[in-house]
């Protein structure tokens, strides 16, 4: 009770009172009751240290808080929102190599350079950019970040279709790359209404809704490109669309991103308490209330136990990621004597189709089950073993078609799509090296910036990792080293480099329960404290 309760007319708790009688040099210091009644009740509420009020509120604190139940609207709201940037992002693939070639007059060879030059910048600026929007979330709350992220995002990607040089191209994309605040954001809140039992669902549901987007965003950008040129009879006499041939696909993924503006600002919950990061008044905290963390820089959360090793191997899952991204279009396209499949255009959208279809049963119906029951480092060490087999498989699918024959193509196309869409199951770890990230953070207070971390690493990755591993595969073909297939014996090294990594991350459990030891034994000082500075208050008051 604060000291001016009664003058507000409050109430005091009742006590069970210890009559002297039944005190005694055995009586505990923090008996429930008074030790030294008096007649005077704010004496005597002073002497009293625990009443049946604190009981009842301790048997409150026996629930698991890791029962609460998913919010599922909150999770739908913020996989909308999640939706929307891959959709922004995918949407100018299928023309940006002609929109470059035509707004720079260039050469065909020099298209891939600048087009390959646009998507690195973006990256680049989201890596410098990620670990500020991840400090302001974790100091101005969650939804004005997200709100004032997609805000960005949408104008950004709405002015890109009206570019008319190489120059305004970049200039658009990197300030759509400075808006990255959607995706730290949007992951820390998932962490944030997820529990330690449902959150292999949530994100679950957050990684389908990228896949869906990565599906959605190219189909929009291709079929609304050029519309005076796609379908003359309706678009042909509108000039505004003949000068800006891109601005409609532009437009259509702007339009989406002001609904998710809307769907957050009017749905989405912030997630950030205040008595976290700055709530609460001295009051409370002379009267007991738990101590709010310390606030941790940045090289103290970097050094925080388990962090590192996290980190480490997020990036690495990440590059193994986005080097069979960049190979693997490159890899079924190439003849097949020079070590590639010799797929069609439609062959390719197919197989690509199923591998987003694997990917989303793998990660939608297969990982929340398979987490709980061996947990976080299991899956993770599932997906470490199976990574170098896969990509060991994909050149002997090339063997099959090239030393063969018919036989050889015909075992090839009824053992390659079932393999495939097995090999698919290694995009559980994206999922679970999230949940590692959250088990891993220190605090809540810095769950948005570990998370900015992981993404500036993430966009660091992205900036040169295509570029790279497909130069590498064009010199392994080019070269015909070790028959064309060297740049798959790079791959199963670096895939064999996550295996071992997977084998020393840390107990997230044993990080918890240390957490939580700290944690008590700063509320024990504080309690401790307290209680002496009550017992010293009360003994001078009984004597006068």
């Amino acid at each position: 009770m604060s000291p001016n309760a009664s003058a507000r007319g409050e109430r005091p708790p009742k006590t069970r009172r210890l009559s002297v009688e039944q005190a005694s040099e055995h009586t505990p210091l923090l008996a429930a009751g008074d030790i030294a009644p008096t007649a005077d009740p704010e004496i005597s509420e002073v002497t009293t240290l625990i009443d049946e009020s604190s009981s009842s509120s301790s048997s409150s604190n026996d629930v698991d808080p890791d029962d609460k139940p998913l919010p599922v609207a909150q999770i739908l709201v913020l996989c909308y929102a999640r939706w929307v940037e891959p959709v922004a992002f995918f949407s100018i693939f299928p023309y940006i190599n002609k929109m470059a070639q035509e707004n720079g007059n260039l050469a065909d060879a020099d298209v891939g350079f600048y087009s390959g030059l646009i998507e690195s910048l973006f990256s680049l600026t989201q890596m410098t950019v990620m670990i500020l929007w991840g400090r302001a979330a974790d100091r101005f709350g969650r939804k004005p970040v997200l709100v004032l992220s997609l805000i960005g995002v949408t104008l950004a990607t709405a002015m890109f279709g009206m570019a008319k040089t190489i120059s305004e191209m970049i200039m658009f994309r990197c300030l759509a790359g400075v808006f990255a605040g959607t995706i730290v954001t949007i992951r820390t809140m998932i962490s944030e209404h997820s529990t330690a039992k449902t959150q292999a669902r949530a994100f679950s549901w957050f990684a389908f809704s990228g896949n869906l987007g990565i599906l959605f965003g190219p189909l929009i950008g291709g079929a609304l490109a050029d519309p005076a040129g796609q379908f003359p009879e309706l678009f042909g006499n509108i000039q505004f669309f003949r000068d800006y041939p891109y601005a409609l696909p532009s437009f259509a993924v702007g339009g989406i991103g002001v609904t998710a503006v809307l769907v957050t600002a009017f749905l989405a919950e912030e997630t950030l308490k205040k008595d976290i990061f700055g709530g609460g008044s001295d009051s409370e905290e002379s009267a007991g209330a738990p101590a709010k963390p310390k606030p941790i820089n940045t090289w103290e959360l970097l050094k925080s136990p388990g962090v590192p090793i996290v980190l480490y191997t997020y990036g690495h899952i990440m590059l193994l990621a986005f080097a069979y991204t960049a190979i693997v279009p490159v890899f079924w396209f190439t003849r097949i004597d020079l070590g590639g499949l010799g797929f069609t255009p439609l062959q390719i959208s197919l197989m690509m189709g199923l591998g987003g279809l694997a990917q989303a049963i793998w990660i939608l119906i297969v990982f929340p089950p398979l987490q709980h029951r061996i947990g976080t480092n299991g899956v993770l060490r599932a997906c470490a073993i199976a990574y170098p087999f896969f990509f060991a498989l994909l050149p002997f699918f090339s063997l099959l078609l090239r030393y063969g024959g018919s036989t050889g193509e015909t075992i090839f196309w009824f053992i390659t799509p079932v393999l495939l869409c097995l090999g698919c199951g290694v995009s559980m770890s994206f999922t679970a090296i999230q949940l590692a990230l959250n088990d891993a953070s220190p605090s809540p207070v810095t769950l948005g910036t570990l998370n900015a971390f992981a993404l500036s690493l993430v966009s660091g990755v992205r900036s040169f990792s295509p570029a790279l591993f497909a130069s590498l595969f064009a010199i392994s073909a080019r070269t015909q080293w070790l028959w064309g297939y060297a740049i798959w014996v790079l791959m199963v090294l670096l895939a064999l480099g996550f295996t071992a990594v997977s084998r020393i991350m840390p107990d997230y459990d044993e990080l918890r329960r240390q957490r939580e030891r700290r944690e008590l034994d700063e509320d024990g000082l504080l309690h401790v404290g307290g209680g002496v500075a009550g017992v010293t208050i009360a003994a001078e008051a009984y004597t006068d």
